[in-house]
């Protein structure tokens, strides 16, 4: 089998890059240490809705009061993996208990909590 057999035969997701993704929000200091705490050891369910909505290598950086996140989107359609993300009930749970820990900053679209920042560079 020749390199471009084995590429056209390789799943969709595989055969084309990642999405990458990065976005911010502001930490409430006053939340700091409730959400550092809930992040040491995020639920199992969560984790594995994460991995079913098509994100990988997802972390997420403090900076002063910014968390920026960052992940690689390998699905087909963000906004469907997005919505399901958002029906799933223990997700609704670990929302209800990150989200008054942040706050969200000017330039947020509407539905979108954390704000997009667009790439200006990138390597291999």
């Amino acid at each position: 089998m020749t390199d471009a057999d084995e590429r056209a035969t390789a799943p969709a997701a595989e055969s084309r890059h990642p999405q990458r993704r990065a976005q911010v929000v502001r930490l409430r200091p006053e939340h700091r240490d409730e959400y550092l705490r809930l992040h040491r050891d995020v639920w199992p369910e969560v984790l594995a809705m994460i991995t079913a909505c098509n994100i990988r290598n997802y972390s997420i950086y403090l900076h002063d009061d910014l968390l920026i996140s960052y992940y690689e989107y390998i699905g087909e359609d963000h906004a469907a993996d997005m919505a399901r993300m958002a029906a799933d009930a223990a997700t609704q749970r670990w929302w209800r208990l990150t989200d008054p820990c942040q706050e969200q900053l000017p330039g947020a679209q509407p539905g979108e909590w954390w704000t997009v920042l667009p790439e200006v560079f990138h390597t291999d």
